[in-house]
């Protein structure tokens, strides 16, 4: 029994904690207990607060790491060569300015893993952190930073999503907390204008506001109050000169076209525009990089965008002293495989992948982690999506192990317990 007991190796032992702690002390102090890390002041680990602001690019349908950010020279070579950049490492090929001008401003983590191959799951994965379940929905970063660390505007949405619907947003937490969706960056903010028709829509809302008021007195309720907190939010912006932000009318055409004139390019730039006026949180998604057929046609076309517009947006936010203080993502929900298939084209491969980070307390110049010759597994530096969202959780100034309770009573916490990536941090 004794041997046993000695054999028992550390994952054993900290499970029997579990179960103990379980049974007296209650769930709520678990995260606590299983990470020691946790009684650790994160004010004083490297990076803690130092992102301010985050603008999430998100890549949908699988933007492959050895065409982009992992290049290779064997046989899982892309069409293009790599690109040898000043910071003593290698960009894809579609990725020319970003090599010659801003490597030395990025931290490429290459040894990003994922269980989950399908692009809704994925795509809900690397939003959120957590494994896409029907029981619950879990919250995007920008509202557990609402929740945590409070609103970031007076007038302003704390989270904005460019490009795609609000579909991940707020989770479990309040409606409020949800992201305003911009569909179009060139639309802006549709019916939202300072004119007769805003003052119009302003007296519609305010005597919506009116009539539901009996209701919601009578009614006490965490909904109702979020159904309250919008009208009151709405009423600000609509009444705000902030509302200006949205308007990307009012840039000089040849600062605008800096960017690329596309969604993903102007997408961009409204992000900065925002996060200048103080929107914590702003995704900007970027589709069509599902490549099964004809990679090389494909990337040459998306590559060129994403190029075009990141090196505008790093570029922009450096020039405006907003890099300091403003965390810039590039992620995708998988990579594609290093093997070309029949049709000229990579197929799904979550396995290993890649993500980028610039600015903030990002240290630049810096590669993280590694996959192996071929692009196809992890070699070194296993790093999983829910260390990524750890990572810039802590970097937005948030404990990463302090537990929030679901309105079901279930217990969670930014990036479910993943390790903050300290590496990349300056």
């Amino acid at each position: 029994m004794k041997n046993d007991l000695r054999a028992c190796d550390s994952m054993t032992r900290r499970s029997f904690a579990e179960h103990v702690a379980k049974t007296t002390l209650g769930v709520a102090v678990l995260p606590h207990l299983v990470k020691a890390q946790a009684a650790a002041d994160p004010k004083t680990l490297p990076g803690f607060g130092k992102a301010k602001n985050v603008i999430w690019l998100q890549m949908i349908g699988g933007m492959s790491h050895i065409d982009t950010l992992d290049p290779k020279t064997g046989d899982t070579k892309g069409a293009r060569d790599p690109i040898q950049t000043k910071a003593d490492y290698q960009l894809g090929g579609y990725l020319p300015t970003l090599a010659k001008d801003h490597a030395d401003k990025l931290a490429i983590i290459r040894s990003m893993t994922s269980k989950t191959g399908v692009h809704a799951s994925g795509q809900y994965l690397m939003r959120t952190g957590y494994e896409q379940r029907g029981t619950i929905k879990h919250p995007v970063l920008g509202a557990w930073a609402q929740e945590i660390l409070g609103k970031s505007s007076k007038s302003l949405p704390s989270t904005v999503c460019v490009n795609r619907g609000p579909e991940h947003g707020n989770g479990f937490f309040s409606a409020a907390f949800s992201p305003l969706p911009i569909h179009d960056p060139e639309a802006g903010l549709q019916y939202a204008e300072f004119s007769t028709e805003q003052e119009v829509m302003t007296k519609r809302l305010s005597l919506l506001n009116k009539i539901d008021a009996g209701f919601r007195a009578k009614f006490q309720d965490a909904n109702l109050k979020a159904y309250s907190d919008f009208y009151d939010d709405t009423l600000k912006l609509l009444s705000s000169e902030d509302l200006s932000a949205f308007r990307l009318t009012d840039e000089k055409a040849g600062e605008r076209e800096i960017y690329g004139m596309n969604k993903f390019g102007q997408g961009c730039m409204l992000a900065r525009r925002l996060v200048e006026r103080g929107v914590r949180f702003v995704e900007v998604s970027y589709g069509s990089w599902d490549m099964h057929n004809d990679i090389d046609e494909n990337m040459e076309e998306q590559g060129t965008v994403l190029d075009t517009a990141l090196s505008a947006l790093l570029s922009d936010l450096k020039a405006k002293g907003l890099l300091e203080t403003t965390l810039v993502v590039l992620c995708s929900e998988f990579g594609r495989s290093p093997k070309i298939n029949s049709r000229s084209g990579r197929d799904h491969h979550p396995k290993v992948f890649s993500t980028l980070l610039a600015g903030g307390p990002i240290k630049g110049g810096t590669i993280y982690g590694s996959s192996d010759k071929a692009g196809e597994a992890v070699a070194d530096k296993q790093t999983t999506i829910q260390d990524f969202h750890s990572t810039i959780g802590h970097a937005m100034g948030m404990d990463v192990n302090q537990v929030i309770m679901s309105p079901s009573n279930r217990p969670f916490t930014i990036g479910d317990k993943g390790d903050v990536i300290s590496a990349v941090f300056a």
